[in-house]
């Protein structure tokens, strides 16, 4: 083989390993996609079942001032997804990546879901960007047809094996 042919043969590798790279993050993303919608759907679940919203739950200062006149503690810790309910209530929870079901605190559970949603969301938005980067990489290596024939480019495509 002469140099072109074997340039062109290591160019022509060399995007699709960066092509595969970049189905595999694509791939990767859909399914922490999936995930994370999960996890939205159990978060939404247990707030429903606390009867809250995160804009729902009063302030602290309202709290505060609610509870003057009363002989409690002034200050009283809320839980944003919490509210009032009672956070030591069991419920049943499946652990992400697993198939073991338990019966965990109600406080517990959501924090879970919710450090793991944050976790979900940063690996979603590093594989945005890494997909952004990879497309980015490959169109810069410029189209085929640009550098070959139309003619060869089809032939190369419709190239099949036949043994004789």
């Amino acid at each position: 083989m002469d140099d072109t042919m074997k340039q062109f043969q290591e160019k022509l590798l060399e995007i699709e390993i960066e092509a595969e790279n970049l189905l595999l993050a694509r791939h990767e993303l859909v399914e922490n996609d999936k995930l994370r919608n999960g996890n939205r759907e159990a978060l939404t679940a247990l707030r429903k079942r606390a009867r809250t919203t995160k804009t729902s739950v009063p302030s602290p200062f309202d709290l505060v001032m609610k509870e003057i006149d009363e002989s409690r503690p002034l200050v009283n810790e809320i839980c944003a997804t919490c509210g009032n309910h009672d956070s030591k209530e069991k419920t049943w929870m499946m652990f992400p990546g697993t198939d073991i079901l338990a019966r965990v605190p109600f406080h517990a559970a959501h924090t879970i879901l919710e450090k793991d949603q944050t976790k979900l969301d940063y690996e979603v938005k590093k594989l945005q960007s890494y997909v952004k980067e990879k497309a980015f990489l490959i169109s810069e290596q410029g189209v085929l047809a640009d550098k070959i024939g139309p003619g060869v480019l089809k032939s190369m495509v419709t190239l099949q094996d036949r043994s004789k």
